[in-house]
């Protein structure tokens, strides 16, 4: 490898490395599974850094690995078959000793785990707040690939309707209407404010959870 490819290499993985952990959680939200995310994080990264000669700069380098992350997943999502859909998310109607349904009947929902970082940094922010319960990242199961994406995009990251649709690669109009009907969507299958998990009481149940 000559020295300009290197040098090149470094500084790709410098400007792109603080953001592996937001586009982690933007993975996964829209897989519901931390294995998948972690796949689709490092498929990302690889495009981009084949891509990074190319990078003008006419928009952010977060923007830019977020526009590849979402296109990327988009990809996985719609080559494959749909997976089922997450069911008993352990709500307030539930039995308090009943076992949680996606564990058993759809295992690749998995909870992202805690975050180490420092809660300051904007890339924790993003990964840490609501938008990452299993109950939300359940709930958005219900929604298309497409539908998924745009409502992520515009909704947990703030971007604009033009912005969304460039990334992939529709109209302003067409974004707004998926918007719609995933806000519409979700409103009828996702957690209520009131819907939250609870600890367990038992120290035995207690434990189970802590592992």
């Amino acid at each position: 490898m000559s020295v300009l490819a290197e040098s090149s290499d470094r500084d790709f993985s410098t400007h792109a490395e603080p953001y592996r952990r937001e586009l982690l959680a933007h993975c996964y939200r829209m897989t519901g599974s931390l294995h998948d995310a972690e796949d689709l994080v490092q498929e990302t990264l690889l495009r981009a850094w084949k891509a990074y000669d190319r990078f003008e700069g006419k928009s952010s380098m977060r923007t830019w690995l977020h526009r590849i992350a979402t296109n990327t997943c988009l990809t996985a999502l719609e080559g494959r078959q749909r997976r089922p859909l997450p069911t008993g998310l352990g709500t307030s109607s539930s039995e308090p000793t009943a076992e949680l349904v996606e564990r058993r009947e759809v295992p690749w929902l998995e909870p992202l785990p805690e975050l180490t970082d420092d809660p300051a940094d904007p890339s924790v922010i993003v990964g840490s707040r609501e938008s990452v319960r299993l109950a939300f990242v359940a709930a958005l199961q219900h929604l298309s690939a497409r539908q998924r994406a745009v409502l992520l995009l515009r909704d947990v990251l703030q971007w604009k309707a033009a912005e969304v649709a460039e990334a992939i690669g529709a109209t302003t109009v067409a974004v707004n209407s998926l918007l719609q009907r995933a806000r519409t969507q979700l409103e009828a299958v996702g957690p209520s404010s009131g819907d939250r998990l609870q600890a367990p009481d038992s120290p035995d149940a207690q434990d189970r959870l802590a592992r």
